[in-house]
């Protein structure tokens, strides 16, 4: 690489080079991606990169210059799994039009300290996922991941009556095989876990191991960094299979965090003032959340 300590900033991000890695730090400006915000700062060894290319920025005046990621060398790009649109791809520095030649330097730079194996698909995580814990409101539940037991605890509101039956679901990350990303930006779009040995419903919204999302619930830039985590605490998990694992296990009765209660209340509030719920709907289910604690 050229120097180590070299910088070069672009919109939304800078990229500073080392001898085996790039610093790539977001800014968090009002403009920028949330998804940026929530990233801060990736180190990315050039050993987890296959290609390096530069394109037009997709602005007047401007080029980017992008990074290309290798096949499970980034959990939180196998996570996306594709759905990622340009503008939040955090491989990709837009650079203004008259900064060009010193970009394509850059790229012919980072093009010869690809390694040898670069069109080959990475044996292991090399860029870490954002860190636990994680948490996000998903349409018909909340999630959580505590960086070892992935939480969902349902909305009476929102969660279907397959999901209501089945009570609040805790997933340790040695019973997991897959974690499943949908993008909130499209129809249906879910996190689905799934389970060693269970075979899933066919819809979301009716799977206990998955939460779908809505208008404004489960964002991209909370979902995503948080099935990125749990992806890459799956992949680090020594896998554990529960006896007779084909059969999904009796929901675990206990007592209700009491923070999570008020937060559930406070959401039966919101529906409430929306004209959402009558006065006794609200009461009743008020009484119902209450007697969990």
């Amino acid at each position: 690489m050229a120097h180590m300590g070299d910088v070069l900033a672009g919109i939304h991000s800078t990229w500073e080079f080392d001898s085996d890695s790039v610093l790539i730090r977001f800014e968090r400006g009002i403009r920028t991606p949330k998804l940026f915000h929530v990233l801060g700062e990736r180190r990315v060894p050039y050993e987890a990169l296959s290609g390096v290319e530069l394109t037009p920025g997709g602005k007047r005046g401007a080029v980017a210059l992008r990074a290309t990621p290798r096949p499970g060398a980034d959990p939180l790009v196998e996570a996306a799994a594709g759905q990622l649109k340009e503008g939040n791809d955090p491989y990709r520095l837009v650079i203004p039009a008259e900064r060009e030649a010193l970009a394509d330097y850059y790229a012919t730079e980072l093009r010869s300290v690809l390694c040898a194996d670069a069109d080959k698909p990475a044996e292991r995580y090399m860029v870490s996922a954002p860190s636990a814990p994680q948490s996000f409101k998903a349409y018909d539940g909340k999630a959580s991941f505590d960086g070892s037991v992935v939480t969902f605890r349902w909305f009476w509101t929102g969660a279907s009556s397959a999901k209501w039956k089945a009570g609040d679901q805790f997933f340790p990350v040695g019973e997991l095989e897959e974690v499943e990303w949908r993008s909130p930006e499209v129809f249906n779009g879910h996190l689905r876990l799934r389970p060693r040995g269970v075979e899933p419903p066919g819809e979301a919204d009716q799977d206990p191991a998955s939460v779908v999302f809505g208008l404004g619930y489960g964002p991209v830039y909370e979902s995503l960094p948080f099935a990125a985590s749990v992806l890459e605490a799956v992949r680090a998990a020594e896998p554990v299979t529960r006896p007779h694992a084909a059969v999904a296990p009796p929901p675990r009765k206990q007592r209700s965090d009491p923070a999570d209660v008020a937060e559930r209340i406070r959401h039966l509030g919101e529906l409430h003032e929306a004209g959402l719920l009558t006065d006794d709907e609200f009461t009743a289910k008020k009484a119902e959340l209450l007697a969990e604690l």
